[in-house]
């Protein structure tokens, strides 16, 4: 951001971003985004996992993740812009630290329409074959086929065209989705339970102790929360932050839309695994040997596979069309958040200045070239729902991590700054927030956590050739890498480290998986600090401030405007 005042502005007027999104729309915006292939497997994995028990998983997540949310609630009024994941780092630690969040966050958005399609077209294989069980490292997958293939990247492409045409003519089509979304759930729920009630054979309430209530033992409550889809299906509430440059009232609506997204879901989805629970028949259990190897014909999509087990044929019909609508509408959103995430990326300097150029309806649309053409790649290496779930938890909740320790520098070095909506607690809550943060990253797993790991490199060697390409660009925004380097690459490091010595499956120190709750509140308490005294200097904190006030009111004109709710 530091470049964004200094740097010459252009002979024609900048087509610029207006804020028209209301409060319905900014909640149906997150929960649209909430809602969507997540919920369609997570019931199931989370049983093969953690069995009964799973129900605390979902609980335990709702909470984790309200407790970062709540640290976005209060930053976003204060400094309601697009794209403030990746700008708030930018406020108070500079560009390297900026850079570093930015590029995970815009990979793990990146992946999530890739992952939406693949979750609509696993489900649409009882139509066409989208996709094929496979093996990946020993584990069942469904994978696309060349035609399943074709098809997502269609699909990748109507994204991008809707998008290109503004926030106006995706808001019409997102609202009346999601009350389709909210629908289908509650009907599920409703159903399920009446059936699991009626149908003596499933044994209803039996199914909780039956064969075993925590069958994997408490440990698999906490590793299902990263690798079942459970984190995964709350992570949209993020759109309350990154459309917050287009509401018009930051004050009153950011609030509303984050805190009201997650709660709202996250009743709905305790409900689903207690239903889906109670709906599963005794012989599907007894045949699959208990909860662990949980099986139904045609389970490429469980919950439509049991619906026809049960003789709901017609829920069932309606479980596949809606496998289709709640996934391609929420890839649907996270194009228009990456194409927001490379555009900030753009104005604050730390990439090429043309990711944030809009065309006539304030869209950017090369950052949106740019985000349809990485979900095309990623396709490639992930082809199915499952190989790519656990990469975006853990990319994601990584780079929530940073929005509690700016919250907190925050009140140390501004006190007396506006605050339209303050956490009570003082560093209760960002603490907190921020250790769930390193928990969710940990319980993921190695084999994730390598990956990511890799990714992070590889976006640091982007960034050194960045740097050699443009180190002569006049007004090229101070690296500030001082100011973060002393927190950002030690928190790395320590988080992976920690990763690959427990590890819940693979560990090299074994019998110390609930050890790393208290090796984690220690690393997350020292990080904490570091990073909350280690920033740049108040006065540098409060230029930047200035320049995000001066960007606000640049995008309240720049991008793509249109009454949303």
């Amino acid at each position: 951001m530091s470049s964004t005042l200094n740097q010459p502005k252009p002979p024609t007027q900048e087509v610029k971003l207006k804020r028209h999104v209301g409060p319905i729309g900014l909640l149906f915006a997150a929960i649209g985004s909430i809602i969507g292939s997540g919920w369609l497997f997570g019931a199931f994995n989370a049983s093969a996992i953690a069995g009964p028990a799973a129900i605390f998983s979902w609980l335990i997540a709702g909470v984790m993740i309200m407790l970062i949310a709540l640290c976005y609630a209060e930053l976003g009024p204060m400094f309601p812009i697009s794209g403030g994941v990746v700008r708030y780092p930018h406020m108070v630690w500079g560009s390297f630290g900026s850079y570093t969040m930015g590029w995970i966050t815009w990979i793990a958005s990146a992946a999530v329409p890739a992952i939406e399609v693949e979750g609509a077209l696993t489900y649409g294989t009882k139509y066409a074959p989208f996709t094929v069980l496979a093996k990946d490292s020993g584990a069942s997958a469904h994978v696309l086929t060349p035609l399943g293939m074709v098809v997502a990247i269609i699909l990748l492409a109507v994204f991008a065209v809707i998008n290109y045409f503004g926030v106006r003519l995706f808001a019409q089509v997102n609202t009346v989705v999601v009350w389709w979304k909210v629908f289908v759930i509650c009907l599920v729920i409703v159903v399920f339970i009446v059936t699991a009630l009626a149908t003596a054979s499933s044994q209803a309430f039996g199914n909780f102790g039956s064969h075993g209530f925590a069958p994997k033992g408490f440990a698999a409550i906490f590793v299902c929360i990263a690798t079942a889809g459970i984190t995964f299906s709350f992570l949209g509430f993020r759109q309350g932050i990154e459309l917050a440059g287009e509401t018009t009232n930051p004050r009153r609506n950011i609030p509303f839309a984050v805190i009201g997204s997650v709660g709202i879901t996250a009743i709905l989805y305790a409900l689903l695994q207690v239903a889906f629970t109670m709906m599963v028949p005794a012989s599907a259990l007894s045949h699959s040997g208990g909860w662990m190897g949980l099986s139904f014909t045609n389970d490429f999509g469980p919950l439509a596979a049991l619906a026809t087990i049960a003789g709901l044929g017609w829920l069932a019909y309606i479980l596949y069309f809606d496998a289709i609508v709640s996934p391609l509408d929420t890839g649907l959103i996270y194009t228009t958040v990456t194409s927001r995430v490379s555009y900030a990326v753009g104005r604050n300097g730390n990439g090429p200045r043309w990711l944030s150029t809009n065309n006539k309806h304030g869209v950017p649309y090369w950052s949106l070239l740019l985000s349809f053409l990485v979900s095309i790649v990623l396709l490639l290496p992930f082809p199915s729902w499952q190989q790519l779930v656990g990469f975006i938890t853990s990319a994601t909740v990584l780079s929530f991590g940073t929005g509690p320790l700016v919250l907190a520098v925050m009140r140390r070095k501004l006190p007396n700054h506006e605050r339209p909506f303050k956490l009570p607690g003082g560093h209760i809550i960002p603490f907190l927030a921020f250790y769930c943060t390193n928990m969710i990253v940990f319980w993921a797993g190695w084999a994730t956590n390598s990956k990511l790991a890799i990714s992070i490199a590889i976006g640091y060697v982007f960034l050194i050739i960045y740097e050699l390409i443009a180190w002569r660009r006049p007004n090229r925004p101070k690296f500030d890498f001082r100011a973060s380097v002393f927190w950002v690459i030690p928190w790395l490091v320590l988080m992976f480290l920690v990763s690959w010595l427990f590890d819940p499956t693979t560990p090299v120190i074994k019998g110390a998986f609930f050890w790393v709750f208290l090796i984690n509140a220690v690393i997350a308490a020292v990080i904490y600090v570091v990073a909350v005294m280690i920033t740049l200097p108040t006065k540098q904190i409060e230029e930047y401030i200035e320049q995000a006030a001066d960007e606000s009111e640049i995008e309240e004109k720049t991008l793509a405007g249109g009454a949303i709710g």
